[in-house]
């Protein structure tokens, strides 16, 4: 039976990841922040590790005897990193270092480091292929660029097997209702408003979290050290065009919606080329009409999941 540590593995997309590996021994490793939530794994058969990345100590005891290392560990929320950055830096690039020597240490024999578009900055038309240069303009950004970076490094200097992946804006069930999507769908179920930053011009490429994870599982078996591999979406679009598919999915009018002033450095257009990735047999299976539908309902259906992290319980 394949062995495989999921790193930051009760969070939104390490979550959905680990669901999706039933023919595996499983162990997650997560540090439990706010975004951390031992309730996504509920009825997931695994071994939890309580603790930090950047830990090496712990790694040292953890890491080795798996097959396969996934490294979904990360401050992800932009907002945040604004307002401080040195936990981004942290746990992005020192725990992403830490990572890989425990994995190089240990012998793992397939690592994938899991990052973000949001590494290349900002591209008005056109897509970012895995060439492109990275021009990160956040601090979380940045950090997730140095993050790859010492992965690549790892693969390069030490030989270490493994690949990264950089995805569209993920969407769908438990996930931390500070993002986008869940922000506005739990705040409009309760009959609150919404916040659209500046002109709602800003363009994002929207993928179901668990064509991400299909694409990552993937990678981990046929990607090549030290590559990249995009996982785009299936839909781009505005945020001011996303807020009104939100608003008719929750039954609410744009009279909801306050205009906010807009983000410092926020990002115009992301927008990748997965040619590399569908070469190795991947599509999406998921329309984003379909996905939204699906996503709303779960968080229509599932308000004890998330009223407690909005502190209305």
């Amino acid at each position: 039976m394949t062995r495989v540590l999921v790193t930051g593995g009760a969070g939104f997309i390490g979550s959905h990841f680990v669901r999706t590996l039933p023919d595996a021994k499983i162990t997650v490793l997560d540090k439990l922040t706010y975004a951390g939530n031992r309730a996504n794994l509920e009825g997931v058969d695994h071994d939890f590790v309580h603790g930090d990345i950047c830990d090496p100590g712990l790694l040292a005891e953890v890491v080795p005897g798996h097959d396969l290392v996934v490294n979904f560990a990360a401050e992800s929320h932009v907002d945040r990193s604004i307002d401080g950055a040195a936990d981004f830096v942290r746990t992005n690039v020192l725990g992403a270092q830490t990572l890989m020597q425990a994995c190089l240490d240990a012998g793992v024999p397939r690592v994938v480091q899991v990052s973000t578009d949001e590494v290349y900055g900002t591209i008005e038309t056109g897509s970012w292929d895995e060439n492109a240069a990275v021009n990160p303009r956040s601090p979380y950004s940045a950090a997730k660029a140095g993050g790859d970076m010492i992965a690549r490094a790892y693969a390069v200097t030490h030989g270490l097997n493994v690949s990264i992946t950089r995805c569209g804006n993920n969407y769908g069930p438990y996930q931390y209702p500070e993002k986008v999507v869940p922000l506005f769908v739990t705040n409009l179920l309760e009959g609150r408003r919404v916040p659209l930053y500046g002109d709602g011009g800003n363009v994002r490429d929207w993928v179901h979290v668990d064509d991400h994870c299909r694409g990552i599982r993937l990678v981990a078996e046929l990607g090549e050290p030290g590559e990249v591999y995009h996982i785009a979406g299936t839909a781009e679009m505005s945020n001011r065009e996303l807020t009104g598919r939100l608003l008719d999915a929750c039954g609410a009018t744009w009279d909801s919606v306050d205009f906010v002033d807009d983000r410092k450095g926020h990002d115009r257009r992301y927008s990748l080329d997965d040619t590399r990735l569908r070469a190795l047999g991947y599509a999406p299976r998921w329309t984003f009409e379909q996905g939204l539908a699906d996503t709303v309902a779960w968080y229509r259906d599932n308000p004890t999941w998330w009223k407690p992290l909005r502190g209305w319980a």
